[in-house]
């Protein structure tokens, strides 16, 4: 899967140079009976349906005409904008993402926790400082950056 992954990153990458968008995640996915491949994308300030259905277009007919097939079974084409919640996979999202709204998840617990969502109020290369609010006290957390699972934006409620 990761090939494919890598595959279709050198594909789509000339095609969002050329518009100035910016490649925020690719997966390729079995859901059920089906495989999805998923690319999203996102430009400064945000993405719409007609620049997604651009980008499907000009990869999907890249991906017909690549030899051999990348991907021999049947799926799906997915090209839309992350969402509120994107992901924070590289470090200019961790950097965007500094004084937001964050979940993370990590892969072991810190304080018997290991899902945290609060402002992000501090940011090395080795680790982030969240604040965040525990019943009714606001408290601070450092995580430990090659502890962290998965980070996304989130909404505040």
């Amino acid at each position: 899967m990761s090939s494919v992954v890598e595959t279709v990153t050198e594909l789509v990458t000339p095609i969002l140079d050329e518009y100035q968008f910016e490649l925020v995640d690719i997966e390729f996915v079995k859901e059920g009976k089906s495989w999805y491949l998923r690319v999203y994308i996102d430009k400064p300030n945000g993405i719409n349906i007609e620049e997604c259905a651009l980008v499907s277009d000009q990869l999907s007919e890249k991906l017909d005409n690549c030899e051999p097939d990348p991907i021999p079974q049947a799926y799906y084409l997915e090209v839309s904008s992350p969402g509120a919640e994107r992901p924070l996979k590289k470090e200019r999202d961790y950097q965007r993402a500094l004084n937001s709204y964050v979940n993370i998840s990590l892969y072991q617990p810190i304080d018997g926790c290991k899902v945290f969502e609060g402002t992000m109020v501090e940011l090395t290369a080795t680790e982030l400082t969240l604040v965040y609010m525990d019943k009714t006290r606001e408290r601070s957390v450092v995580i430990p950056r090659d502890k962290i699972a998965k980070a996304r934006l989130a909404i505040k409620f």
